[in-house]
């Protein structure tokens, strides 16, 4: 009988290996390199569901902010709910997703394409019907995810998205690091079980993120979501003071990504309006300031924020799976999903 979470465990440590072949592929592709040399873009959409989605979010912040190129997300619906006709030109859009399958991806990708955008694509299937619908079309080399939570894919599209921005901006990667990073992290043992154990899910939960980390914000959620049949909120710490924070009560256990080398003050007054409710709060990465009543997981070294927060989302699949199933849950195949979700 098969152990409950090992699928997702073995995938996600798989993560180093996907990320060299990743790294591989994308340093010999003169199309990468040549598009926005050759093709006159003037803004990016980009368009995704689910978990690809959030690795969208990341991709959003690198072009924006390396680039300086405008980026919108996509509204999948206003393809397949309404009679639209899009005006594409001069437009790139990235269409990112695990399967390649999704049929209203599918939908608003044709749509686009019929008002004149140029579609990019990133899957795990080469072979699948988005890839093929594609101007150019790039892989995430992931291999079989059998695991319902995607682990391994969602690292890789922010890989690919990291390597394609920095061959877009004349910049050297590091990619080193990055799977170094994410190496030391698969092989710890300890620190990951000691900090879900801080964790109840039985009480409410909020995951809060600003600039980079905001999309792992998100999935991290989203994995406690899946995988613990619990609900979570994931989003900005500027959205969670905007509002959601008039929720917050004492039994309440507040995560905030903070990625090494986020900015000082990303999170302003937060962490401490969020003690002055809970007594303290939980933190994932390298933050500049916490108190003596914090819970902290150091994660591994890299050089910018851009790449910890790539090594940062195995962090968070590492406690998400630690949580799981020491709460009798097999993370492998929630009660309720499927791998592939076809959404029109």
């Amino acid at each position: 009988m098969a152990v409950p979470g090992q699928v997702m465990l073995r995938e996600i440590s798989e993560i180093p290996r996907m990320l060299g072949d990743i790294a591989n592929a994308m340093s010999s592709n003169q199309s990468v390199k040549n598009l926005l040399r050759d093709r006159n873009f003037d803004s990016v959409i980009i368009l995704a569901r689910g978990t690809s989605d959030n690795a969208g979010h990341y991709l959003k912040y690198l072009l924006e902010t390396q680039l300086g190129l405008p980026v919108g997300l996509a509204s999948p619906s206003a393809a397949t709910m309404y009679p639209t006709s899009f005006k594409y030109q001069n437009c790139l859009l990235i269409a990112i997703s695990q399967s390649g399958q999704s049929t209203d991806l599918l939908t608003f990708a044709k749509a686009a394409q019929v008002g004149g955008g140029y579609l990019l694509s990133i899957t795990n299937d080469e072979n699948s019907p988005l890839a093929k619908l594609s101007d150019l079309h790039l892989s995430i080399f992931a291999g079989p995810e059998l695991a319902v939570p995607a682990t391994k894919s969602y690292v890789g599209q922010l890989m690919v998205s990291y390597l394609l921005t920095m061959a877009w901006a004349n910049k050297s990667p590091d990619v080193d690091s990055i799977i170094n990073a994410a190496s030391s992290i698969v092989d710890d043992q300890s620190d990951y079980k000691s900090f879900a154990k801080h964790l109840d899910i039985t009480k409410p939960i909020y995951v809060l993120g600003r600039g980079f980390s905001y999309p792992n914000a998100k999935e991290f959620a989203l994995k406690l979501q899946e995988t613990c049949l619990i609900p979570v909120q994931g989003m900005s710490s500027s959205d969670f003071l905007h509002g959601p924070i008039a929720s917050l009560n004492s039994e309440a256990q507040v995560v905030f990504i903070a990625s090494e080398h986020l900015p000082k003050e990303s999170f302003g007054e937060a962490p401490q309006r969020v003690r002055n409710v809970t007594g303290k709060v939980l933190w994932i990465g390298n933050p500049a300031v916490t108190s003596n009543e914090d819970v902290l997981l150091k994660t591994a070294h890299t050089p910018s924020e851009l790449t910890a927060s790539i090594s940062d989302a195995v962090a968070f699949q590492k406690i998400t799976h630690e949580l799981a199933t020491s709460n009798g849950l097999n993370p492998d195949s929630p009660e309720g999903l499927s791998k592939v979700t076809i959404t029109r």
